[in-house]
């Protein structure tokens, strides 16, 4: 892992001829939305321009999506044929990803898998998570541990089994763990930064290209509880 020292001060995790790989911060958006603010996808193709001097237009295609209070691990395809590669990975889960999330309430077991049926509101952008099959719902599993014991909270480690809408947040809420910093699903307060806890830590999965495999690992944010996990 290195840290780019350019205007945008981007932290690289991986970089190839076909993929580039980001540490996102928190507030960062990933694609452009309909608040204006400039994308983290417009700041990568200026970096790469940058670097590599390339005259025109830079293409960069988004392989998916982090929510805005979520730090970690996004994945780029520099070239249309590694888009189109990365999309069928991540849509047929051929990727292997594992986050960190910090929770004040101890899930009752030290380690379980968990199975909903997440039915997403688009009106406020939210999901619940159901114990059981309701209409429009779609399967949602994962498996956690708890990897870290502090005075007032307490650190798991996830191993998303599905992609679905706030997945993490919808599930730890309905067992009555939501995130440090999540008002939305029900934690008390939100974090100085506007930011939740949760974390895209780690991301398997085999180059569409070079067909190599590759492991990469995002350093959690420098802040305290995240320098305590």
């Amino acid at each position: 892992m290195k840290v780019i020292s350019n205007k945008s001060n981007l932290q690289i995790l991986h970089e190839d001829n076909h993929l580039i790989v980001v540490n996102k911060r928190v507030g960062d958006i990933v694609q452009g939305d309909k608040t204006g603010d400039k994308p983290l996808s417009e700041v990568v193709k200026e970096y790469i321009k940058e670097k590599y001097n390339k005259p025109g237009e830079v293409f960069l295609g988004v392989v998916h999506r982090l929510d805005r209070p979520t730090t970690g691990i996004v994945v780029f395809a520099r070239t249309s044929k590694a888009l189109v590669r990365m999309n069928e990975l991540f849509s047929n889960r051929d990727t292997q990803k594992t986050y960190w999330a910090v929770v004040k309430n101890r899930p009752s077991k030290n380690e379980d898998t968990l199975v909903h049926y997440i039915k997403r509101n688009e009106k406020n952008n939210t999901s619940k998570a159901h114990t059981k099959e309701v209409p429009d719902s779609k399967m949602a599993s994962l498996e956690y541990k708890i990897i870290k014991e502090l005075d007032n909270y307490f650190g798991l480690e996830i191993l998303l089994h599905t992609g679905r809408h706030h997945q993490i947040r919808a599930q730890l809420s309905a067992i009555g763990s939501p995130i440090k910093g999540d008002l939305k699903y029900g934690f008390d307060r939100s974090n100085p930064d506007g930011g939740i806890h949760l974390h895209a830590r780690k991301l398997e999965f085999i180059h569409p290209v070079s067909k190599e495999k590759i492991i990469i690992v995002a350093p959690t944010p420098d802040e305290v509880i995240w320098n305590a996990i």
